[in-house]
């Protein structure tokens, strides 16, 4: 399907963020724009104030009826996390439309644009968000379609007047696949999503794919120590060719210099603290430095990048108590965050609030979460966030406690976590979690300032 040739897209599973970012894009172009999702949030109700009409209810009635009759120019687009039985699935299914999901229509909207893809099983948000940003606040523009809410530009979506795209490449369902680009990033290959590759053996195969799937003349970045061939390597290690190096904390910010075969910049700082996040710019300035933008300019940039919504994200930030947000969700995600707090505030007793994501991961990876989660100093485990999945039998939130061998640790609801909070005022607090813990923010939030 030719991109020129669109009028009309639905969005079924329109909330999520990657698939918020695309119904964006197409309501810029001009185009009649609609969606389903299960549940309102904040994100859905932005769209919806922003024209785009959006509907709760699972039924083919319910569609607006410029989409309940199949025509040429129309388009569905949808995620896997749809059940198989939704009836405005079905109903499109059924009517014979034109589907695609997600990463098919990135790689529609990228052909014939200049391609830079990020991926890997985390850090890809992050990283793009900033590769998204140094183009952009150095004049030297891109469009780019990002899996979180950047601070600067408050949106998931940014658009350029050039040929350049930023896409954030997903490895769930192998749909990165789809992509053919100029530029790739690994991030980086650890086991996830296990429910779909049945094994890391599998996993990297699909990265090894996307990594083959560079146009001619085509440039690919690796985090150091992956098994990927033909790449340039980065890392905060002095054996890297793009390279952190002299990392240290200054106040409450990082500090390091970047190197490689050719430039250097001294005294880069960057808001978002830990090594994780030093690699992350990293390999953000070695592309921006192959694209022949000025170093002078880019390391202004790096160092007024705020972030991204749910990244180490500050709620609360004050002389008596710090509150951070995180998405973290996998044990490597989690243990960088948790490195990266204590680097910050070692003196600090950490309370921690984990919401789990999937039972399948928690089942895969119950032993590397609970090694992690036993080094906070406080523990409230919530129940198992499902997504997309239906229960495994005997694998749930005390499953995962019962291996924690952290002594101060309980298996609570939101309700008593918000209670608990305005109890105890904890001097340093840490809600980490990709399910529906977001929803604890404000409300945390607001017992804190007011304690």
């Amino acid at each position: 399907m030719e991109l020129s040739k669109i009028n009309r897209v639905f969005f079924v599973g329109i909330g999520g963020i990657g698939m918020s970012a695309l119904a964006r894009y197409f309501a810029k172009r001009g185009c009649a724009v609609c969606g389903y999702d299960k549940t309102r949030t904040k994100l859905t109700e932005t769209l919806e104030q922003e024209g785009i009409l959006i509907t709760y209810l699972d039924e083919a009635s319910a569609l607006p009826c410029a989409f309940l009759d199949n025509h040429d120019d129309t388009l569905i687009v949808y995620t896997p996390a749809i059940p198989k039985d939704s009836k405005i699935l079905n109903h499109f299914k059924n009517k014979g439309f034109s589907f695609k999901k997600r990463s098919e229509v990135l790689g529609i909207i990228s052909k014939g644009m200049f391609c830079i893809a990020i991926a890997g099983t985390h850090g890809k948000t992050t990283t793009s968000s900033i590769v998204a940003h140094l183009l952009k606040d150095t004049g030297y523009d891109c469009t780019a379609f990002l899996g979180g809410i950047t601070t600067n530009y408050n949106s998931n979506v940014l658009f350029g007047k050039n040929n350049v795209v930023v896409v954030e490449a997903d490895e769930y369902d192998r749909s990165f696949l789809t992509l053919h680009p100029d530029i790739s990033v690994v991030t980086s290959m650890d086991a996830d999503h296990l429910d779909i590759y049945g094994d890391k053996n599998q996993l990297e195969e699909s990265f090894k794919l996307f990594a083959g799937q560079l146009k001619e003349g085509g440039k690919l970045y690796a985090h150091e120590g992956l098994p990927l061939v033909n790449s340039t390597s980065y890392a905060a290690s002095s054996t890297a060719t793009a390279k952190a190096q002299n990392l240290r904390v200054e106040g409450s910010k990082f500090v390091f210099d970047y190197a490689d075969a050719s430039q250097s910049i001294k005294d880069i700082s960057i808001m978002l603290p830990g090594r994780h996040n030093v690699e992350n710019a990293t390999v953000a300035i070695a592309i921006a430095l192959q694209l022949g933008i000025d170093a002078d300019k880019v390391k202004v940039a790096v160092a007024n990048f705020k972030g991204v919504k749910r990244r180490f994200e500050y709620i609360v930030n004050n002389d008596k108590q710090i509150y951070i947000d995180d998405y973290a969700h996998h044990p490597e995600e989690l243990k960088a965050c948790f490195d990266a707090v204590r680097q910050l505030y070692p003196n600090k007793k950490l309370t921690v609030i984990f919401q789990p994501h999937l039972f399948t991961r928690t089942r895969d990876f119950a032993n590397e979460f609970a090694k992690v989660l036993s080094t906070a100093d406080e523990l409230m485990l919530l129940d198992i966030y499902p997504a997309r999945e239906l229960p495994i039998e005997g694998i749930n939130s005390q499953f995962l406690l019962d291996k924690i061998t952290l002594e101060d640790k309980k298996i609570c609801g939101k309700e008593f976590v918000i209670q608990h909070v305005k109890n105890t005022k904890p001097e340093l607090i840490l809600t980490v979690g990709a399910g529906d813990i977001d929803t604890l923010i404000e409300p945390l939030k607001n017992t804190l300032n007011n304690a």
